[in-house]
């Protein structure tokens, strides 16, 4: 007989490991829904029973695809291998306490989504075995008009949200994020960017109260979960310590009459000189407006491309407020009437959000997006202004192919986030910061040679802005996830060490107490992704 080359003999060896793992995973998943189904806490007391087939879905049922797509939001996932065993869509919270405590039996990894929106795909993606908690069906929001509060469910939308204070009250709101599908569960848990940021601050330092599932099984509100545990789900990433149920957050006060405006200026309208003088005063405006900045690419009225800006504002108060206010701070961007819209605030939310057709306020009851792309993101802090020098040497990356649809943006600090300490909560960027970037670049086409050329392109990007941003560390936020910064081992254990590489960028001082917290929670470190806060306990005694 012929010997077997080696490549040959490889080929069989994988093919066999595969089938061994193929056969090994049916097995556990099959032992991971008879425990779903004979766990005794579950079917007792629940309406709505776990073998409900509105609340289990397998890879061979035919809800499973349109389940798992359905909010995703980075194309860059959707047509990946690494995809869940089970995804379990719970109506209740013992069947998501089922599903921890079987998940621990049968040896299978936890992902918990909520609206999908995790720039890496953590929510629904990993290399080992691994269950979805899918929190689409929690999402149930409580206003509360008279004390000025609200308890929300993990699986509602900020869309979803900012649309049931409005129907109670048109002179509440709450400061959140800008995208109306983004879910509240990863949204209030990283921290939660937004227009009244410089008002109210984030999402996070607006919780007053939450229930978390541990890692026993227990629901846990503030009182019980500890003043420990309450504060590192509060900006910290929440999938590192259990699964978040709701949240109850303070609504703020917004005037009867907002004031918006969006102003673009190309290069050829000077946009270089008022970028610059916009990081001298953005920061220090009064802190009921917010000036943001958008810039990209788009064609010149002279023909060829051009660099675009787009200055973009809410303002707490009427237009003739305002006027004078711009006038006097930064009459460089020769903001005039004509420019400005006064409406209510959720009307500017509408806006903010690219709804701009005269569209009514029910349209963020919608969870999906009309055009979901493939994309990579990163992030960054600035303490200086960058010179113009550096702003235009910025400009020649966006001509490049590959920069098509690239969007860098800037989103002043100051106000309230000076106001409040770096370790009030973990999401430590506060006083000192002028500004924070986020760095996007989208594409439609498919493949991985695309994608690739893409994620080059904003390395680049990331490597040039290197010398205007922050040190020591480098910051970054952990809500635009980006997993070139540093990961854990997933397979197996990290250190604390390895982890603080990433874990010190999102969460600077404030990452060691966050792993102590882990530790005392959930010390086998269970609740783990990629980016997941470590535990302390080591790796012998684990």
């Amino acid at each position: 007989m012929k010997p077997l080359s080696l490549r040959a003999f490889f080929s069989i060896v994988a093919i066999a490991l595969l089938l061994s793992f193929t056969s090994s995973s049916a097995h556990t998943h099959e032992k991971f829904i008879q425990c779903l189904h004979n766990y005794p806490h579950i079917n007792s007391s629940s309406t709505t029973s776990i073998s409900n087939s509105n609340v289990v879905h397998t890879q061979t049922d035919s809800s499973y695809t349109s389940t798992l797509n359905f909010s995703i939001q980075n194309l860059r996932f959707e047509n990946t291998s690494l995809k869940p065993l089970v995804i379990v869509t719970p109506h209740q919270v013992s069947h998501i306490q089922a599903t921890i405590l079987c998940s621990q039996r049968h040896g299978l990894q936890i992902r918990t989504r909520s609206g999908g929106h995790d720039y890496e795909g953590l929510s629904y993606v990993s290399e080992v075995p691994f269950v979805v908690i899918d929190l689409i069906n929690l999402r149930q929001i409580e206003v509360d008009e008279k004390n000025r509060t609200a308890w929300v469910q993990s699986g509602a939308t900020i869309g979803e949200l900012y649309y049931r204070i409005s129907e109670k009250s048109k002179t509440l709101g709450f400061p959140a994020g800008v995208c109306p599908t983004v879910g509240i569960g990863g949204h209030f848990s990283g921290g939660g960017y937004g227009f009244l940021m410089r008002k109210y601050g984030l999402a996070a330092d607006n919780v007053i109260d939450a229930h978390i599932i541990d890692v026993n099984g227990k629901l846990l509100d503030r009182e019980s979960m500890g003043e420990d545990l309450f504060w590192a789900i509060r900006g910290g990433g929440g999938a590192s310590f259990g699964v978040i149920v709701d949240w109850k957050v303070k609504l703020v006060s917004v005037p009867s009459t907002v004031t918006v405006f969006r102003v673009p200026r190309t290069l050829e309208q000077n946009a270089t000189k008022i970028i610059h003088k916009w990081q001298l005063v953005a920061n220090k405006l009064d802190k009921n407006l917010t000036v943001r900045i958008n810039m990209n690419r788009v064609n010149s009225s002279k023909g060829g491309l051009t660099i675009q800006a787009t200055f973009e504002s809410m303002f707490l108060g009427g237009v003739e407020q305002l006027i004078p206010l711009m006038e006097e701070n930064f009459p460089e961007l020769g903001l005039v009437r004509e420019d400005c819209t006064e409406m209510s605030w959720i009307e500017s939310v509408l806006y903010i959000a690219g709804f701009t057709n005269g569209q009514t306020p029910e349209v963020l009851l919608n969870r999906t997006q009309s055009n979901v792309l493939f994309f990579k993101a990163k992030s960054d802090y600035v303490r200086e202004p960058i010179p113009e020098v550096g702003l235009e040497g910025l400009w020649p990356l966006f001509y490049e192919d590959e920069a098509e649809a690239a969007l860098v943006q800037f989103t002043p600090y100051g106000g309230k986030m000076d106001e409040i300490s770096e370790s009030e909560i973990p999401f430590p960027h506060r006083s000192g910061y002028m500004f924070h970037i986020q760095h996007l670049v989208y594409w439609e086409e498919k493949g991985e040679e695309v994608a690739q050329r893409h994620i080059k392109w904003i390395r680049k990007l990331f490597r040039y802005v290197e010398p205007y941003v922050s040190k020591s560390p480098r910051a970054a936020y952990i809500n635009y996830r980006d997993l070139d910064i540093g990961v854990n081992n997933n397979k197996g254990y990290t250190s604390y060490r390895q982890a603080s590489i990433w874990g010190l960028k999102y969460f600077n001082n404030n990452f060691h107490r966050l792993a102590k917290v882990k530790t005392m929670v959930d010390p086998l470190n269970f609740f783990r992704n990629e980016q997941s806060i470590p535990s302390l306990v080591s790796k012998g005694r684990k």
